[in-house]
């Protein structure tokens, strides 16, 4: 739609980039509908060498449903308790596909389980990666990683993951033709990519190949990594929310120089601007998107500013509409009626459609601009991709 303030247009862009998962995937995916839920604490068992691998029967991201018994013709079953959003888990992500491939000739099934529940994840806990652990989201980190294994979903209940007993993500169990455990723990002991291969797992691989059992000392190693996201440990979740909704949020008014002096960037932190106003259909139901990414990435060197052009006699109305979408940052109202005056500091490439983001480095060179809705998942790769944030501690 267009809107005609002062004598200039603003157009509500409608497009929306291309997201990156394709739609034959999301058919796939219509096959299970994951549904997160509360559950009372329960026991969680510790595998131990030589204990029988638990039965599962779970969806997968490819629209199957995989189940113990699926991979019985195998000398060797290796299962991997991973998830999206932890760097460690992204860490060995590479390593992890590139030793499927290695023993793709041999006797080896591997699978990967994520058990975390996307209900005991907060924003905050999601500041190196630009996905959560979603059912949903799983789907895409598989297109986008081109896993060569199947990657299962335990979320909902942990049903079957609790028999397992994973301690940290990844921990892999490697079992072999009898389905008795010969190896649990890391996948090497170098995080950092680059700097390891697999070692520890490929030992136990081969050894349980042979029929050979591991060094005592070598069957059982820590597994380093995130903590489990149990679906009752959801307390810290529920009071961090709220802690955020009760934040108080404030609405400054900010001039053309004092718009110039922020697009400068004087910080030392990657500072994403989104101009927005409460009469834009697309600024109003991206907006909650902004909110997310200042929660996952504000303890690290980023900061979300939000600029308002509605009028500045509108200031009570911008300040509601922030107030009920918990914008508890730094919030701007341009102190002009001059759109014009607004377009010549941002820049001349400006047409006037609203919304506009920019993220900008320090110093002020724009790293990627977005005129029109954003693609929140595209965003978030930018700036979780960007050298001053990544993916690893």
């Amino acid at each position: 739609m267009w809107i005609t303030l002062f004598g200039i247009s603003f157009s509500c862009s409608q497009k929306r980039e291309s997201i990156l998962i394709q739609d034959e995937l999301k058919e796939d995916l219509s096959t299970f509908v994951a549904n997160p839920q509360l559950v009372e604490e329960q026991p969680i068992n510790q595998l131990q060498i030589g204990d029988s691998a638990p039965p599962f029967n779970l969806p997968a991201v490819d629209g199957k449903y995989y189940s113990l018994d699926d991979f019985g013709d195998y000398d060797v079953l290796v299962v991997n308790f991973t998830c999206n959003h932890c760097p460690t888990a992204q860490a060995y992500e590479d390593r992890f596909i590139q030793t499927v491939d290695k023993y793709k000739n041999e006797s080896v099934a591997f699978v990967a389980i994520s058990s975390n529940s996307p209900i005991a994840i907060l924003p905050e806990e999601l500041g190196y990666t630009d996905l959560s652990d979603s059912f949903e989201e799983m789907g895409i980190r598989a297109e986008m990683k081109n896993f060569n294994f199947p990657y299962l979903y335990d979320g909902d209940t942990h049903e079957f993951s609790t028999a397992y007993g994973p301690t940290a993500t990844p921990h892999v169990f490697v079992f072999d033709k009898n389905r008795k455990l010969t190896y649990s723990g890391r996948i090497d002991r170098s995080e950092k990519p680059g700097t390891a291969n697999a070692e520890d797992l490929h030992q136990a691989i081969d050894f349980t190949l042979k029929g050979e059992a591991l060094p005592a000392d070598q069957a059982q190693t820590p597994a380093f990594g995130c903590s489990m996201k149990w679906a009752w440990k959801n307390e810290y979740t529920i009071k961090m929310n709220k802690e955020w909704e009760e934040k108080p949020v404030t609405l400054e008014k900010l001039s053309t120089s004092g718009l110039a002096d922020l697009l400068q960037n004087k910080t030392d932190e990657l500072m994403l601007v989104n101009f927005w106003a409460t009469w834009c259909g697309p600024c109003i139901m991206e907006y909650p998107e902004f909110i997310t990414m200042q929660r996952m990435y504000g303890e690290r060197d980023f900061q979300f500013v939000s600029i308002s052009m509605d009028s500045p006699d509108q200031e009570a109305k911008a300040l509601k509409f922030l107030k009920g979408k918990a914008s508890a940052l730094p919030n701007y109202i341009m102190d002009t009626k001059d759109k014009y005056e607004v377009i010549d500091v941002v820049g001349k490439e400006w047409d006037g459609s609203l919304p506009v983001t920019l993220l900008i480095e320090p110093g002020g060179n724009i790293y990627y601009k977005k005129h029109g809705p954003i693609n929140d998942l595209l965003l978030k790769q930018k700036i979780v991709d960007h050298p001053m944030i990544g993916r690893y501690y």
